[in-house]
C-alpha cells in the first residue's frame, strides 16, 4: 500500500519561504507522477506542481511560476516543493498526490476527475504579516 506523508508547512511572512517534502513509501518513484495540489479556504483543490514518474517533465501552476520549484530525490524517495516570494494567497492545506504511471515522460495539473490518485494528508501553509 503507497504512503504520502507530508511535512514543511508552517506559518511565515510574506516574501519568505519555506520546503515541502513529500515521502512516499511502499513503492518508486519512477512508478508515480507526484503532483502537489493546493485548497485554499472556501476554494477548490488547485494543481500547484508535478513531476512525471521519469522526472523528466515538470509543471507549474501560472500562479506560482517562477516562485516554486519541484524536485526529487529517488534515493530517499522523496518529491520536494520549494516555496519562495510567498504571497497571502498562497495560503492554504498542501497534499501530496501520486498516480501510477510507470516511468511517464508527462504529468499533468489537472487530471480527469476519476482518476484514482493516493493522497498524503496535507501540511497547513499560512503567510500572513
Amino acid at each position: 500500500q503507497l504512503q504520502l506523508v507530508e511535512s514543511g508547512g508552517g506559518l511565515v511572512h510574506p516574501g519568505g519561504s519555506l520546503r515541502l517534502s513529500c515521502v512516499v513509501s511502499g513503492s518508486a518513484l519512477v512508478d508515480f507522477d507526484i503532483g502537489w495540489v493546493r485548497q485554499a479556504p472556501g476554494k477548490e483543490r488547485e494543481g500547484v506542481s508535478c513531476i512525471s514518474a521519469s522526472g523528466k517533465n515538470m509543471k507549474y501552476a501560472d500562479s506560482v511560476k517562477g516562485r516554486f520549484t519541484i524536485s526529487r530525490d529517488k534515493a530517499k524517495n522523496t518529491v520536494y516543493l520549494q516555496m519562495n516570494s510567498l504571497k497571502p494567497e498562497d495560503t492554504g492545506i498542501y497534499y501530496c498526490s501520486a498516480f501510477w504511471t510507470p516511468y511517464s515522460h508527462m504529468c499533468t495539473l489537472a487530471p480527469d476527475k476519476g482518476r484514482l490518485d493516493y493522497w498524503g494528508q496535507g501540511t497547513q501553509v499560512t503567510v500572513s504579516s
